[in-house]
């Protein structure tokens, strides 16, 4: 792994530096402190000096499998030293066979960094490491990522695990995107303590898997949880598998299949307040919703109806359902964005139109708009309180009448005298017929 050749060569393991006028593998960017390098070997390691002004460091590729018989013992103090002055706050690994044993014997030394991020990209995990080194180890690392990884399944590892715990325990930050997890086990979400935020997307995560991993005592901490493109199904089962994260904020359901159970009586967390329900495959809004959202997306569904009531919504998303009207918005005080794009809304009521004025952000664009003149006329009165956004008049267009079909809505005359000639009409005979009385 070409992070275990950073660190042999920091801790001065014999890697041999390459001869001047070799071709450096490595690849400073001055700007923005990026470093990034490829393929990196016993040859060609002396272009690695490049990277010691960068806060973030890239290695892809490279043979780790070599180093795992290197004798790694204590650090002189000059070592210590060389490390403690280094800048580097990110590392990113990629594309990598990652030996566990050479893994466990040199993440220790991160202690002696300000390292605060460490990404595995596109690794493979192979055999099992001995953590014991790392007991009662503190690390800077508060951010860990993996994606398109593979190693032996989680469960069974506990052992590890607990040899990590005073690392774990001060984790913030944890990722595993792209692996095809389907489970993890109780015991990490324990020792996890401190995460504030946790990344499954991507995995093979079942209704029958987030009770046992969320278990009591797990992720006490936990504020944001993801788990977008999974293989969950059933919107109760998800309710009662995250009902024990007292301090859960975001939700991310997007991009499973859910069905909305036909009555259930579970809780979802009180403190959640941001909730993600978009390309679900829901045709009607589930029932219980958190209590105190603050923001809900249900874009991207088969929605026909919308009719919740929850006071404390600041934020609703409706974008890409099937709508033929716009949802009353009396029961939402605090509403203060709404998104109908691409429903198959074809009028805005006059009393909606002055609710919706109200707001900061509305999106009503890519709606088959009747162009009459209450339908234009609507439009053109919301889009004057300046809060219709960009896509203003360009996304805005006619769909009837046939005489306006296609025209941008803003261009659709509304004025008086084009729309009720009888209102200009009738005090005109008012005042025609007062001449005349006045002439006779």
């Amino acid at each position: 792994m070409s992070v275990a050749v950073l660190l042999l060569l920091l801790l001065g393991l014999g890697v041999q530096v390459a001869a001047q006028g070799r071709r450096n593998r490595c690849f400073f960017n001055r700007t923005q402190e990026f470093c990034v390098c490829y393929n990196l070997s016993e040859e060609t390691a002396g272009s690695i000096i490049q990277c010691l002004p960068a806060t973030v460091v890239e290695f892809w590729g490279g043979d780790l499998e070599k180093y795992t018989a290197f004798p790694i013992g204590d650090l002189e103090d000059s070592i210590i030293d060389t490390l403690g002055s280094l800048i580097i706050q990110k590392i990113i690994i990629g594309n990598v066979l990652v030996p566990e044993v050479l893994l466990a014997r040199v993440l220790r030394f991160f202690s002696y960094t300000h390292v605060q991020e460490l990404a595995f990209d596109s690794c493979i995990f192979q055999g099992t490491g001995d953590w014991s080194d790392m007991d009662g180890q503190d690390l800077p690392i508060l951010s860990l990522s993996f994606h398109n990884v593979t190693s032996a399944p989680l469960t069974g590892h506990e052992p590890a695990f607990s040899s990590l715990g005073r690392w774990l325990g001060t984790l913030q930050e944890l990722a595993v995107t792209g692996s095809r997890v389907t489970g993890l086990p109780c015991a990490i979400g324990r020792l996890l303590g401190a995460l504030h935020s946790l990344d499954l997307a991507h995995n093979s995560l079942g209704d029958g898997s987030l009770a046992p991993a969320f278990c009591q005592g797990a992720f006490p901490q936990l504020q944001q949880l993801s788990l977008h493109h999974n293989n969950l199904s059933s919107y109760h089962g998800v309710c009662e598998g995250v009902g024990l994260l007292p301090q859960l904020q975001h939700l991310d359901l997007s991009h499973n299949e859910l069905r909305a159970d036909p009555s259930s009586s579970c809780q979802w967390p009180p403190s959640l307040q941001h909730f993600n329900l978009s390309n679900t495959g829901l045709d009607e809004v589930p029932a219980p919703l958190p209590p105190h959202l603050q923001v809900l997306d249900m874009s991207h569904n088969h929605l026909h109806a919308v009719d919740i009531s929850l006071s404390s919504l600041r934020k609703l998303f409706l974008n890409q359902n099937l709508l033929q009207a716009v949802p009353s918005i009396r029961d939402y005080p605090k509403l203060d964005t709404l998104h109908l794009d691409n429903n198959s809304i074809s009028e805005l009521p006059r009393a909606e139109v002055k609710l919706l004025g109200r707001l900061q952000d509305v999106a009503v664009a890519g709606n088959p708009f009747s162009c009459s003149c209450s339908g234009a006329g609507g439009l053109q009165a919301l889009a004057a309180t300046g809060h219709l956004g960009q896509a203003w008049p360009g996304d805005y267009r006619c769909h009837s009448p046939e005489q306006y079909q296609g025209w941008q809505v803003a261009q659709v005359p509304v004025s008086v005298l084009h729309c009720d000639p009888a209102a200009v009409a009738a005090p005109l005979c008012v005042v025609l017929a007062l001449l005349t009385g006045a002439g006779a």
